[in-house]
């Protein structure tokens, strides 16, 4: 095992870039970038290597961010976090399965980058805000300002409401089931009545442009699946620290499908079909915090 802070620190710093970005690719850039420049650095100059390369690996991101902000304007139709397969120990650690989920990251998404940047170094991985000044070059006081504007943000657009992984992954086996049978009742009764579904192809795939709402016209979109695409497989998967189905069909690629459930119900779906977004779906990614 290396004793290089870099190696040790890794899964953590692809993290924090990865819940800045919700781009697997985009951070893993970030991450060389961070590298290239603690390969520069003075190591004795260096009191506390974590906290430096934590501040190095926000610095990238948060340019980054700033530039891939303005593409995703142009991004054909709904844009969604790239999904990653994770560890059952992910779900585990039931704040970090939180802030990776598909659903809070397409929440922090709204938000502007450095009060991203803001929210997940001090929610998520609890830097302090003197840390946080020093790398985003601002006083405590200012970024206190921005954690509380973004933690408003947040909190008004997903209600921090505990869902029991076991009563999730229950719901997600009964939405399995229904899918399987086509039939339109059993979907029904599996969705909530204001269900939302929002699809992502990046205009490489076939998905909705816009979101589908209401438990009725999606069961009758996803009732036609069996219909048109006959032969279709779906397993469970550990996606972003919570369980998901992952679908292939025939002559038309692969989807991930993530959930949120309320009171027994999915409330919403995340269907990601983009292919440049399903690279790692073969290999588990290590997260840390």
């Amino acid at each position: 095992m290396s004793d290089d802070p870099f190696v040790t620190h890794r899964s953590l710093l692809f993290t924090v870039a990865y819940e800045m970005l919700g781009s697997a690719a985009d951070a893993e850039d970030v991450v060389q970038e961070t590298w290239l420049r603690w390969a520069e650095v003075d190591r004795a100059e260096v009191r506390d290597p974590r906290a430096y390369l934590v501040r190095i690996v926000t610095r990238q991101a948060l340019n980054l961010l700033r530039t891939v902000s303005r593409r995703r304007e142009e991004y054909v139709g709904e844009w969604l976090p790239e999904p990653l397969l994770t560890s059952p120990d992910i779900a585990e650690d039931v704040e970090l399965a939180e802030s990776v989920s598909i659903a809070m990251l397409t929440v922090l998404e709204t938000l502007a980058p450095t009060e991203r940047a803001v929210f997940v170094l001090r929610e998520v991985f609890d830097v302090s805000y003197g840390e946080i000044g020093e790398a985003l070059g601002k006083s405590p006081a200012a970024v206190r300002q921005i954690a509380h504007r973004a933690r408003e943000h947040v909190a008004a657009r997903r209600p921090r409401m505990e869902v029991d992984r076991s009563e999730q992954a229950e719901v997600l086996d009964r939405f399995m089931a229904a899918l399987h049978t086509g039939q339109l009742e059993a979907l029904l009764e599996v969705l909530a009545p204001d269900a939302v579904l929002v699809g992502d192809g990046g205009g490489l795939a076939t998905t909705f442009r816009q979101p589908v709402e209401g438990a009725a016209r999606i069961a009758t979109l996803l009732s036609a699946l069996e219909r048109h695409a006959p032969g279709f497989s779906v397993v469970r998967a550990q996606i972003n620290g919570g369980p998901a189905l992952v679908f292939d069909v025939p002559d038309d690629g692969r989807s991930v499908v993530t959930i949120e459930t309320v009171e027994g119900r999915v409330t919403r779906l995340y269907v990601m079909r983009n292919p440049q977004k399903l690279g790692r779906l073969a290999d588990e990614t290590a997260l840390s915090r």
